[in-house]
């Protein structure tokens, strides 16, 4: 299910954000060649990973008390006791039986808390955790680490049960992904740090996945693997990857110092709000929503990104706008239940980063075309991607609902700054875009030409508005070749940022 760059509900309920004092930041401990800036964040962030909230020193009236001196303890207690038990793990370092499928399998209701010192140690022989299909289960305030998930699977949550709550925890030092998600789940005030793949899969094999909740974390350090490197073009790694999920709120998160992409939303995820995150330094993009519908990203401080992905391929000689927000073959849909119906982009700061904010479609990718890399999945608004076939795919309403279409993006009220000598660029890292590629595959499609850069361009109700920039950017429209200065981008045809600022000099 993994994408390419180019071939490629119902509202949880309001929750208090988990943020703390700004820092100059923690070492993650990827391998990273690129120039640290040295400037102190001034926005808040959810600093977790280096003060971590501290559990219960007492085992709680009623609770089963874990001993880490004797292996295998969690799970044989688990096993033992009711549904609903509420189980302390003592200080220490807590092991399971020396088998790879050794894992706890919580009952319904069950809560795990850690003492101050806990950790449950996979010893790179267990691979998974918490597994098991039991709803309502809580983790808190435990390390999970040493554990090692196959790709693609995870050790906390393995087989993504319903209405986990997983907060104060720290998940480092896994193979795959730290955890996966069910629907419901609650993700808070968590250290996601130093996983092998992700710090977190979002993904549900029935795709009843929905009302998630991603508030107060701190992740960071992900893809210790470099799955992009062993698997080009795998699309499968990030510091979170959601898949099909239906109402996410991303809130208050530190999402930082990532092996690749900082948070990624891939195929037909829906009603996403994604808002009040710092994200920084990630090697690949801060965000890309990707064959996905209608997203609000909004206050958002977003900085010194995609210099390691960005600067690779423009060393290439690539002329493709490669961005740091890049929303690829998604849009708004009102016909696809949501608490908004556009994407929209307003209120972030996107400073230093390697380019700005990419809207992509490519011409070849839609419903049962042979370069569509979401595998056999279709739009949401067809079910069938074997309708998506001549004669019926040339006309409506298959023309348009067999296509992931960029359309209804609204981006405004953000600032936009971007010094090169920060960046240390000198091509490619001052582009905002607007295009798709000649669509020329498979024969039989009715997409051919220049239909799709045209419609993405003009004709989908993609609009930059309101903005203010600083520094030298520039804009390319339709296709990689056009590329506008400010009064090219908003002149005819494009007419794109009508009421925004423009200074040129790089800086604050």
């Amino acid at each position: 299910m993994g994408m390419k760059w180019r071939h490629r509900a119902l509202p949880a309920a309001p929750l208090t954000l988990v943020l703390l004092a700004a820092a100059t930041g923690c070492d993650s401990g990827t391998p990273d060649a690129r120039p640290k800036p040295t400037a102190t964040p001034s926005a808040s962030v959810a600093r977790v990973c280096d003060k971590p909230a501290a559990g219960p020193a007492k085992a709680p009236a009623g609770a089963v008390t874990v001993d880490p001196a004797v292996a295998g303890d969690l799970a044989a207690k688990t096993k033992s006791s009711p549904p609903g038990t509420t189980f302390w793990l003592r200080p220490g370092k807590h092991r399971l039986d020396p088998d790879r499928y050794a894992q706890v399998v919580p009952k319904e209701g069950n809560t795990y808390l850690g003492a101050p010192g806990a950790v449950l140690d996979g010893r790179r022989t267990n691979q998974y955790a918490f597994g098991g299909t039991a709803r309502d289960v809580i983790l808190r305030h435990l390390t999970v680490q040493g554990f090692v998930a196959p790709h693609d699977e995870g050790v906390v949550n393995h087989d993504s049960a319903d209405g986990w709550v997983i907060e104060h925890s720290t998940i480092r030092n896994n193979s795959g992904a730290g955890l996966m998600a069910g629907a419901r789940q609650q993700v808070r005030a968590n250290c996601l740090r130093d996983n092998g793949q992700y710090g977190m899969n979002a993904y549900k094999a029935d795709g009843n996945l929905h009302d998630l909740v991603v508030e107060g974390n701190e992740i960071t350090g992900n893809n210790t693997g470099d799955w992009e490197r062993r698997r080009p073009g795998c699309g499968c790694t990030g510091g979170v990857k959601f898949w099909a999920v239906d109402g996410a709120d991303v809130r208050g998160n530190w999402v930082h110092d990532n092996r690749g992409t900082g948070l990624w939303a891939d195929t037909n995820n829906n009603d996403f709000r994604i808002e009040g995150n710092v994200l920084e330094e990630n090697d690949g993009a801060a965000l890309i929503y990707e064959t996905s519908y209608n997203a609000v990203v909004r206050d958002n401080t977003i900085r010194r990104n995609n210099w390691v992905e960005g600067r690779r391929y423009a060393d290439r000689g690539d002329t493709f706008p490669f961005a740091t927000v890049y929303i690829s073959e998604s849009g708004g849909e009102p016909r696809v239940r949501a608490r908004t119906d556009r994407i929209e982009i307003h209120r972030n700061v996107l400073e230093d980063n390697w380019s700005g904010i990419t809207l992509w479609e490519n011409a070849d990718r839609f419903c049962n075309s042979p370069a569509n890399t979401s595998s056999g999945d279709c739009t949401l608004l067809v079910k069938d991607k074997d309708r998506c076939a001549q004669p019926a795919i040339a006309t409506a309403p298959l023309y348009a609902d067999c296509r992931w279409r960029t359309q209804r993006v609204d981006i405004h009220d953000n600032r936009f700054v971007l010094d090169k000598s920060v960046v240390d660029c000198t091509v490619m890292c001052d582009r905002m875009a607007v295009l798709a590629n000649y669509g020329t595959y498979p024969d039989w499609s009715p997409y051919q030409g220049e239909r799709v850069s045209e419609a993405i361009t003009r004709e989908q109700h993609n609009r930059w508005h309101d903005n203010t920039y600083v520094g030298p950017w520039r804009f390319t429209a339709h296709d990689p070749s056009r590329v506008l200065d400010a009064v090219q981008w908003q002149g005819h045809p494009y007419r794109q940022d009508a009421g925004s600022t423009f200074r040129a000099q790089g800086g604050g």
